[in-house]
């Protein structure tokens, strides 16, 4: 029996596996603090994916004469990157070489693929797909707290707060074993506010459900400042004291009285006005976001307003209070800390601080000026893939991104323009499919390594088998392409060895994991960062006597509202919004290859209202379209969400052609969760199609209806 952790959400929960015969199975593991033996449908079928018929055991290369992905040895393999590399960076410098990560590789992983990117590449062109998940929150920390943890206190905390503000997140189907907290919450009297355009499973636990406009978020927590502002419920001592910069703020939050917010949100005034009441009157409130509030081009604004209401209420930094961000990803915490993102170093180290250079350096044992500065963002590398100035050659690990990112058909017209596309995955995902080679990995339960959960607490995945015969570990992969590729300096593959030398690198910087060991994290059950030293206990909460700022205050930072990036118009009248679903993970590479998992495919959510005003059933294919592109899946009709709306899960290929690439100016986040559509009943659009010709796609049918709006879906 070997304990480990799930591998799929930022809960980690804990588990232990056995081997029954060639079978893996899960068993429950009580003793783990953050799910207590309790795991969702996906952790329980999580070891379905072993010995999976499609699982990768070969490396594969493009064969130029036929265009087809045939087998090769690994060194044939490893070789052909290594010298392709070594060209197109002699050619065009080391910036034509971009590295894309994860937010599920391990801490080992993510440190040592940004090490390859600095140190045995030289390039700045590496980032990983956690821009997408935390970092608008990310940003708000930073600016708001001087420092980035998703929660700045232990989950179990939400138990004992009075009121529970939770803004685009529907935790009860996408990390279910936390839904427990929310029942023990309101089991002791306390109250539970859910915020989303959908009615979702969490919304079904809520006292009191707002339901806005997708995108408007931030009107929302503008108007709930107002109102606690004008009913003298800010904590004027704690503001005094532990905070600067609320004069501005209250000014800025003057011009958004409850009926405005109404006009903008669609949330009726004295929805919000009962919102304020019940945070007013609460001794203890925290207010969590998730990626609703987060995946548009302004959401930093918006978690800022959201943190403002909690400074406000002089709520961060008290017992079982303040603001939290629900993580995402596995490892979308510890992913980004140490040094898979374009912008930072190990142990959240930013790389334009000749400090923290000189430190890094130093553990590396290369010259700090021989590192290269920021480079692009996500999507922003992405975008400029085969372009002048662009990476001309891309090394993938652990992400799907022809499926997650926005604008997908773009991303993969750039996929298709480079010189070399290197994908390292245990399945031939959608982009592994585009590579030219593609490189066999190990999965969770055949390797070890940390991560960091939403808590701020790092724990330990062990192995419990072996991986298949000509499997690799990344560890090993990034340390023979460091090798071929001439690093200065050698790679260690041994993955305890790699986390010493990663908290040597995070030692001082505001992610300290210089005190974990792995024997620590065995014992302890996970150690919450900052861990200094040996003899520190672990941070379990941060706050209680200071923020991270120089001057120990939090800031109040003013933000107003501009609206979604593409609004609505009556070429494309509906609001589109995606999202997860209950049975899969993230772009479902693995999920939707585990048997004991219901695959539906894709589906189009929409109100009664809507179908029939576009002449859909449910059940029945309707095409969804945006300036960007079409999706066609089976209409879900359903009362649960506005009729202004529809919903579209994005575990599957189609949503995120959809998606609008409009980027948060600070966060660099893409505007996933809203963007204009049009929504047609396949039946209708057939119907209306000329007698002479077949319409080449919807936004065609559109043209020539243009002067019907009641066609288009629009709402009288």
């Amino acid at each position: 029996m070997t304990d480990t952790h799930c591998p799929y959400c930022s809960l980690q929960c804990g588990m232990s596996l056995e081997r029954a015969g060639r079978a893996l199975e899960v068993r429950p593991w009580a003793e783990f603090p953050v799910n207590q033996g309790a795991l969702c449908r996906k952790g329980w079928s999580a070891a379905g994916l072993r010995g999976h018929r499609e699982r990768l055991t070969s490396p594969l290369v493009r064969d130029r004469a036929t265009g087809e992905l045939r087998s090769a040895s690994w060194d044939e393999a490893l070789d052909l990157v290594g010298a392709r590399l070594r060209e197109l960076r002699d050619e065009s410098g080391p910036d034509t070489v971009a590295v894309f990560g994860g937010g599920g590789l391990t801490n080992e992983k993510a440190y040592q693929l940004g090490k390859l990117a600095r140190v045995a590449l030289g390039t700045s062109q590496v980032d990983y797909n956690g821009r997408w998940c935390m970092s608008s929150a990310a940003s708000a920390g930073n600016q708001a707290f001087g420092v980035d943890r998703g929660l700045p206190f232990p989950l179990e905390d939400v138990e004992q707060t009075d009121v529970l503000v939770l803004v685009g997140s529907n935790l009860v189907e996408t990390m279910p074993p936390a839904a427990r907290h929310l029942d023990r919450l309101r089991e002791r009297g306390g109250r539970v506010v859910v915020i989303d355009p959908r009615r979702t499973p969490t919304a079904d636990r809520a006292d009191l459900f707002l339901q806005p406009v997708p995108g408007t978020d931030l009107p929302l927590a503008l108007g709930v400042l107002h109102l606690l502002d004008a009913a003298g419920a800010v904590d004027e001592e704690y503001a005094a004291a532990r905070t600067v910069g609320l004069d501005e703020v209250r000014r800025s939050v003057a011009a958004w009285w409850p009926e405005r917010v109404e006009r903008v949100s669609g949330v009726p005034a004295s929805e919000l006005r009962e919102l304020a009441d019940l945070m007013a009157g609460a001794e203890r409130v925290m207010v969590l976001t998730a990626r609703g509030a987060e995946q548009h081009a302004q959401g930093t604004a918006t978690v800022l307003a959201w943190v403002n209401v909690a400074l406000a209420l002089g709520m961060c930094g008290r017992p079982f209070a303040g603001y939290g961000c629900l993580t995402g990803q596995g490892n979308g915490q510890g992913g980004r800390e140490h040094g898979q993102k374009s912008d930072q170093l190990p142990g959240y180290r930013m790389i334009d601080d000749p400090a923290a250079r000189a430190h890094v350096a130093g553990v590396w044992g290369v010259d700090p000026d021989s590192l290269p500065g920021p480079g692009r963002s996500a999507y922003e590398l992405l975008d400029a893939l085969g372009t002048d100035g662009g990476a001309r050659a891309l090394l993938v690990f652990g992400s799907n991104i022809v499926v997650s990112a926005p604008n997908a058909t773009h991303v993969a017209a750039r996929l298709a323009d480079l010189d070399l596309l290197v994908v390292a995955d245990l399945v031939m995902s959608e982009t592994a499919a585009l590579a030219d080679v593609v490189l066999p990995v190990t999965q969770w339960a055949e390797e070890t390594g940390t991560m960091t959960n939403l808590e701020g607490r790092v724990i330990l995945r062990q192995q419990a088998v072996s991986a298949p015969d000509g499997v690799r570990s990344d560890l090993e992969v990034i340390a023979e392409l460091a090798a071929r590729v001439g690093s200065p300096v050698p790679f260690a593959t041994d993955p305890e060895q790699v986390f010493a030398e990663l908290a040597r690198a995070s030692a001082g910087g505001r992610a300290d994991y210089a005190g974990i060991t792995y024997d620590r994290i065995r014992a302890e059950h996970g150690v919450f960062w900052p861990c200094p030293d040996a003899d520190h206990p672990g941070t379990p909460r941060l706050f209680a006597d200071s923020f991270a700022h120089a001057d120990g205050r939090a800031r109040f930072v003013a933000v107003d509202h501009r609206g979604p990036a593409e609004p609505t118009d009556e070429a494309f009248p509906i609001h589109l919004t995606t999202g997860r679903v209950l049975a899969q993970y993230q772009s479902g590479a693995q999920t939707r290859r585990v048997r004991d998992l219901p695959d539906t495919g894709p589906f189009v959510e929409l109100h009664p209202m809507l179908a029939a005003r576009i002449g859909a059933r449910d059940g029945e294919l309707v095409v969804v379209a945006t300036r960007r592109g079409e999706l066609k899946a089976p209409a879900r009709v359903v009362t649960t969400i506005r009729p202004d709306t529809v919903f579209v899960p994005f575990h599957w290929v189609g949503a995120n052609r959809l998606t609008n690439d409009a980027l948060d100016p600070s966060s660099r986040m893409p505007e996933f969760k809203v963007c204009a559509a049009l929504v047609t009943a396949v039946s209708r659009l057939v119907a209306s199609a000329p007698r002479t010709s077949t319409p080449a796609s919807l936004v065609e049918v559109r043209a020539q209806r243009a002067s019907d709006p009641t066609e288009a879906g629009l709402i009288s």
